[in-house]
């Protein structure tokens, strides 16, 4: 980065996130500029995440995160400040080692990655540059493609109070000219989608899940994904959206086998079972 973005001031503050849960909100100043992140938090967590830090006492069921916003303001905020928001590597590295820990438990995954994105957005508008192309520029990657967007559905698992064990059933326009475009098409499947479903199951059935996709009363994985693909063929789709999934696995291993539908799975037949939904 060619302008030096000198951080004056760190403050993290608890706010709640989309599902009413509290999380870190982190805002980080220069002079002239200032940014804002506030982190994201899963329904469900993967064994091998980073450790968000939660208070564990009365407040918020246990869900606050007072810990982890004193970590920032009390042990973060006096090494950044005065670092250049746009040496995001130093940033990050200085963080990790401040915390000590393989999965960041000590200060909270949760205190460093609202640290983290604060900086990055910090830098890019120091800059005067999008966040994307600052982030190219740090690590040496040059986009050359716009995202595919991932939209979710129909949720299942810790998303929904059916029984579908996969968490996340997507679509994901695949062949477009522009983002405008993918989201036009996974918009019409979403809407032909609902269509369906409350004619198979019903109004109730058309009630959405956790994260906005719908929480029809399916019991099948397999018949989540008939749906799917009879949604994307009606909106006239066929070969420009695909099926996709965000299985959260570990939700359905009881540490030998995944379990779904009942049936046990070892992780080489679990990779044939995914392979045999996308075909659907």
């Amino acid at each position: 980065m060619e302008r030096m973005c000198k951080i004056q001031e760190v403050k993290a503050r608890q706010v709640l996130d989309s599902r009413g849960n509290p999380t870190v909100e982190v805002e980080i100043k220069t002079r002239k500029y200032s940014a804002v992140a506030s982190v994201p938090s899963g329904a469900s967590t993967g064994t091998y995440e980073a450790a968000e830090l939660r208070d564990n006492d009365k407040a918020y069921r246990g869900k606050g995160v007072k810990k982890a916003v004193g970590n920032v303001n009390k042990i973060i905020a006096p090494k950044l400040i005065g670092m250049d928001a746009g040496d995001q590597r130093n940033i990050d590295k200085t963080m990790k080692e401040l915390d000590g820990t393989e999965n960041k438990s000590r200060l909270g995954a949760n205190a460093i990655l609202g640290c983290s994105i604060a900086c990055a957005r910090l830098a890019a508008r120091c800059n005067g540059i999008p966040l994307y192309a600052y982030l190219g520029e740090t690590f040496g990657y040059e986009p050359n493609v716009l995202p595919v967007p991932a939209m979710n559905v129909i949720n299942g698992g810790k998303h929904a109070g059916n029984a579908l064990d996969i968490q996340e059933h997507m679509i994901l326009p695949v062949e477009t000219k522009n983002f405008a475009e993918a989201l036009q098409m996974g918009t019409e499947v979403y809407h032909v989608l609902k269509e369906r479903i409350l004619k198979q199951y019903g109004k109730s059935a058309t009630n959405v899940g956790d994260e906005g996709g719908y929480a029809p009363p399916l019991a099948e994985t397999k018949e989540a994904f008939e749906l799917i693909a009879e949604a994307i063929e009606e909106a006239g789709y066929t070969k420009k959206v695909k099926p996709g999934f965000d299985a959260a696995a570990s939700e359905f291993y009881d540490g030998k086998n995944y379990i779904i539908n009942n049936k046990l799975y070892s992780s080489e037949e679990l990779v044939d079972f995914y392979e045999d939904l996308i075909k659907t």
